[in-house]
């Protein structure tokens, strides 16, 4: 036996796991039970748009992708005000709200509100009542008629590929060195304050100076 402050062996085997195994052989009636439930929810919904709700179009984040515009995860309260809707209709016609978004852009401001015009425009809305047709509601008649919407996607949004503008180059764009230019630009535009400045006081300066001659006259 060592002489040292060893653990004393005291190993305990008899766990009896077997008791403990957990299995899943009912794994493939879940499976069954799950989409079986899922059929019986959608026909219950009636002929909703199987994508859900639309979407705005919002931009990437960051320098690198804030060229891209890509479906966002709910329209604005100022976008759907700007709309004529309110929060809590928008949300019973599949319009998805994003109450912690914010506008920071007047132009995207506008193209959601577009958008969301346009999907009033082509909405269906169904009679909550039975036969009585309420305001914004289509007759009992038509909304028989109107098929599902399957697309993945409600309201896509198109390409937003831009056209490029091509041109022969001139003798002058062979001649031209486009770093200099590129330079000449780059430094313009950083001391556009410090030349304002010394611009403002040379009038200044100037002005004392027609001064001091109009008084020594």
């Amino acid at each position: 036996m060592v002489k040292h402050n060893n653990v004393i062996p005291n190993v305990h085997l008899h766990k009896d796991w077997q008791n403990r195994v957990k299995t899943w052989f009912d794994q493939a009636g879940r499976k069954q039970r799950r989409r079986s439930n899922r059929v019986k929810k959608a026909l219950a919904a009636g002929p909703r748009p199987v994508a859900g709700a639309v979407r705005p179009a919002v931009r990437c984040q960051t320098i690198r992708y804030n060229t891209k515009v890509r479906l966002g995860r709910g329209f604005t309260l100022d976008e759907i005000k700007a709309a004529g809707l309110t929060a809590a209709y928008a949300r019973t016609v599949g319009i998805a709200v994003d109450h912690r978004r914010k506008n920071r852009n007047t132009n995207a401001l506008q193209d959601n509100v577009v958008r969301l015009k346009e999907y009033l425009s082509k909405l269906v809305v169904f009679p909550t009542h039975g036969k009585k047709q309420t305001k914004g509601e289509t007759a009992a008649a038509e909304a028989r008629k109107v098929p599902q919407l399957t697309a993945r996607v409600i309201m896509p949004l198109a390409a937003g590929a831009r056209p490029l503008e091509t041109r022969a180059i001139t003798e002058a764009d062979r001649k031209e060195s486009k770093f200099q230019k590129w330079t000449t630009a780059q430094a313009d535009a950083k001391l556009v304050g410090v030349r304002m400045k010394r611009a403002a006081e040379k009038a200044e300066k100037a002005k004392q100076e027609a001064l001091k001659k109009a008084k020594g006259k």
